[in-house]
């Protein structure tokens, strides 16, 4: 009688709390120790999925409820990588991209396909080995930069720009193979549907561009003084978007992603992103714990060498091979460092062409279960370099300088002579609170130069006039070329405790003079940069607190001077040309 009780409560839905409990409640116990143990997140959740798959608890592994809850997950990544986007950007880094992207793939697919036929593979299945190689993950580069603030940096961009390009070409592919199946069961007369496919994509981008110029920023700019309905419109047109894609035959990532390239450079992408992100954290967690239990341990044993092969091409192979075109296009070692580390796994498009290979009879199951322990490998390898890619580049800096080229430098990286600059301010970030200090500094014609790692802020500086360059003050050789010992004052608005307290400690070793006023987030880290020496540290929520104290004693009893004081405060932050809003 319990059993048929039992039986009955799972048919009726309960059976999802049971496995959302069972993956939450052991993602919250892993995630607590591997943060104990300084990895990212990510480690977590994979591990937590192979558990699932090695006891076969719940029924994780075949949840369709979870399998549905992670394409979920993809699509809000993708909806705002595609949101984030600048054409301004992607043409200023077109060149490098392309050249960077195709060179990678031609030579993942060759190389792979190679090392597939010295092991006994047919010629078709080494082709889709070569393929799962040609592509990294844009949802775990993304999360990874997004946690570690660095999507407006250089190699954030580059890192970005090329994961789009491969995925435009896995998506190809995928579009190839299913066109391809349906070929090799139709004879000429039924190939018509190709035409079709043409038609309706042209017609997808078509309604993008069309709902993006004319009415999207009408509906929003209408919804945006409510923060709830507007959270409440960006899901639905992300979700309306992919319904329309999935009638067309696309898939939910090109719905997602062009649902996000619609909005494109909004007003709003600040507030949309705050809002959705902790729906699109819980749907990214699920996304990975649903990975990490595709790996059949019973397959294993048999295609361990195609698995070692795998992960270390992905792990080692890949990033030299970026690491050696970006170098070659003159992009500086840190940048080329930051960006290979970037990109040093196998994607989730991989696990998704190799299933579809196997659902055709070109490729083995063994093969996919090689595939799927590959990509949660690399994921978990290429997580922890990520997150600890500046202590690595520390210790590896000597060997990248083989991959920098002497003479020349991309003109992205802004490089600029100090020479004759003394007796100046040094500002890093010129982002908001640092775009005040600019000014400053440039209306009592102080002499000063700005470090930002940001490349649309380096260019409108350089723009007006200013000297800037480009580089993360985290990088040990750009901290070498601001010349710190002629130096007056160094500012720097870098949020980033870590940045801060290793440039401090470069200072203090360089035993440089000029007084230093550093920004902190919390009282604790102030306290630590005030030990290492600090002169002066901002705490922005402090100053903010008294600031408004200041004008509510100043102004208490004129109501007029609140009235006025937001067309003010408007007009001058249309005037800052340094902020990106």
């Amino acid at each position: 009688m319990l059993l048929l009780t039992r039986d009955f409560e799972m048919q009726n839905g309960n059976l999802l709390y049971i496995q959302l409990a069972g993956v939450l409640g052991l993602s919250s116990l892993f995630g607590y120790l591997v943060r104990f143990l300084k990895l990212p997140l990510i480690v977590a959740y994979l591990l937590v999925g192979v558990v699932f798959s090695l006891s076969g608890l719940l029924g994780i592994v075949h949840s369709e409820v979870l399998i549905a809850f992670s394409e979920i997950g993809i699509a809000m990544v993708l909806f705002f990588i595609g949101m984030g986007m600048d054409v301004r950007e992607l043409k200023a880094l077109g060149r490098p991209l392309i050249i960077t992207s195709f060179v990678q793939i031609a030579l993942s697919v060759s190389l792979g396909w190679g090392i597939g036929r010295l092991m006994g593979f047919g010629p078709v299945e080494s082709g889709f080995i070569g393929l799962t190689l040609a592509f990294s993950s844009t949802i775990v580069v993304v999360k990874l930069l997004i946690e570690k603030r660095d999507m407006s940096s250089l190699y954030g961009k580059l890192s970005i720009g090329i994961l789009l390009i491969e995925d435009l070409v896995a998506l190809g592919v995928l579009m190839a193979m299913t066109v391809g199946s349906s070929f090799a069961h139709a004879g000429f007369q039924e190939s018509f549907p190709v035409l079709a496919i043409i038609f309706k994509g042209t017609a997808l981008l078509l309604l993008t561009f069309v709902l993006s110029r004319y009415i999207l920023r009408r509906i929003f700019r209408a919804v945006a003084t409510s923060p709830e309905l507007l959270f409440l419109t960006a899901l639905s047109w992300c979700f309306v978007y992919v319904a329309i894609s999935l009638l067309l035959g696309f898939s939910v990532v090109i719905g997602a992603f062009l649902a996000g390239l619609a909005l494109a450079s909004s007003p709003f992408y600040y507030e949309i992103q705050g809002k959705v992100k902790p729906l699109r954290d819980f749907f990214v967690m699920l996304f990975f714990v649903y990975l990490g239990s595709q790996v059949v341990v019973s397959q294993i044993v048999s295609v361990v060498p195609l698995i070692v092969f795998l992960v270390v091409y992905a792990v080692l192979v890949k990033p030299l091979i970026f690491a050696t075109v970006l170098g070659g296009l003159g992009f500086r070692k840190h940048t080329v460092f930051q960006t290979a580390t970037n990109l040093s796994q196998v994607s989730e498009f991989s696990l998704i062409i190799m299933v579809i290979g196997v659902r055709v009879g070109y490729v083995s199951s063994a093969t996919l279960t090689a595939v799927a322990v590959t990509v949660v490998l690399s994921v978990l390898v290429s997580s922890i370099l990520i997150a600890n890619s500046r202590k690595v580049y520390k210790k590896s800096g000597w060997f990248l300088n083989f991959f920098e080229r002497k003479g020349f430098t991309h003109q992205l990286e802004m490089k600029q002579k100090l020479d004759g600059l003394t007796d100046h301010v040094i500002v890093v970030g010129a982002h908001r609170m640092g775009g005040e200090i600019v000014r400053f500094l440039q209306r009592e014609k102080i002499p000063f130069m700005v470090l930002d790692f940001n490349p649309r802020v380096i260019q409108n500086l350089v723009n007006e006039g200013i000297l800037a360059i480009y580089g993360d003050v985290g990088d040990p050789e750009i901290v070498e070329f601001l010349n710190l010992d002629r130096a007056r004052f160094v500012i720097s608005t870098v949020p980033n405790f870590e940045d801060n307290l290793i440039f401090l400690k470069e200072i203090r070793r360089q035993k440089v003079e000029a007084y230093t006023i550093l920004r902190a987030a919390s009282p604790e880290d102030a306290k630590r940069l005030y030990k290492m020496h600090a002169d002066y540290v901002v705490l922005p929520e402090l100053v903010s607190g008294e600031y408004v104290v200041g004008v509510l004693k100043d102004h208490w009893g004129d109501s007029e001077f609140f009235r006025s004081r937001a067309d003010v405060e408007l007009k001058r932050l249309f005037r800052n040309k340094f902020v990106l809003l």
